[in-house]
């Protein structure tokens, strides 16, 4: 992740920015059930490159850690005046990384650089001013996660755009936590939103006069009760209630 026009800051704001946005990042971990203290990350002033092994909580990452992160920025830059608010360009990358003398290394860790500096995550945040962040997941992460359906992310709220920096050239998808919908396409690659599995059509209530559809007549031989001692993960869970009539 990086901040945003970072380089138009004083000294002063510019040594704020470092020592507020570890901070808050932080925060933003332990609000989804991280400790950062446990990943390798690489500082680098307004900019932090974070490595955490695989453990099956990845969709955590790309869900509830991106949440907790809008949150903290939102609650951040209330009181701020617009040129001292934070506002953060993160991407999401999943391959082999390795340790080297120098930092990290690997392909996984270039393809991550790139995407950062995806001219789709600067026209993002130019285009919302309100937005405090911009989103973007690597092809292999969206489909992995968000397609695979481990996130209570839809499809629908990101758009697909293609990244070319350098000698960097893949498809990515973009999201902006702010905003209800995917945000509008860009010039810089093919931008068409992607949008979920359709909605199947439901039947219609129950008339007065009995038509076909969903009854609210009370039929005790129906119901089922299922009974759960202690805490239940039902994150991405859909409860319905009631009776199909038949």
């Amino acid at each position: 992740m990086d901040a945003q026009a970072y380089g138009e800051r004083n000294d002063r704001r510019q040594s704020e920015t470092q020592h507020d946005l570890p901070r808050l990042l932080d925060r933003a971990a332990r609000g989804a059930g991280y400790d950062r203290a446990q990943w390798q990350i690489q500082r680098k002033g307004d900019e932090q490159l974070a490595v955490r092994p695989v453990d099956g909580t990845e969709p955590r990452l790309v869900d509830d850690y991106v949440r907790h992160l809008a949150a903290e920025l939102r609650e951040y830059n209330s009181d701020r005046v617009p040129r001292a608010r934070l506002r953060l360009r993160t991407v999401v990358h999943q391959g082999l990384v390795e340790l080297a003398d120098n930092g990290f290394a690997g392909t996984a860790v270039v393809a991550t650089a790139r995407l950062l500096n995806a001219p789709a995550l600067y026209d993002a945040l130019a285009a919302h001013p309100e937005a405090d962040l911009a989103v973007l997941l690597s092809d292999d992460v969206f489909r992995s996660h968000v397609a695979g359906g481990h996130t209570t992310l839809r499809t629908g709220d990101f758009t697909r755009v293609t990244v070319h920096v350098k000698e960097y050239e893949a498809p990515a998808w973009l999201r902006v936590p702010a905003l209800d919908a995917a945000p509008a396409s860009h010039e810089h690659g093919s931008a068409a939103p992607v949008s979920g599995e359709p909605t199947a059509e439901r039947p219609a209530p129950a008339a007065a006069g009995g038509e076909p559809g969903i009854s609210n007549d009370y039929r005790a031989d129906s119901i089922n009760v299922t009974n759960m001692t202690g805490p239940v993960d039902a994150r991405g869970a859909v409860f319905g209630f009631g009776s199909t009539g038949a």
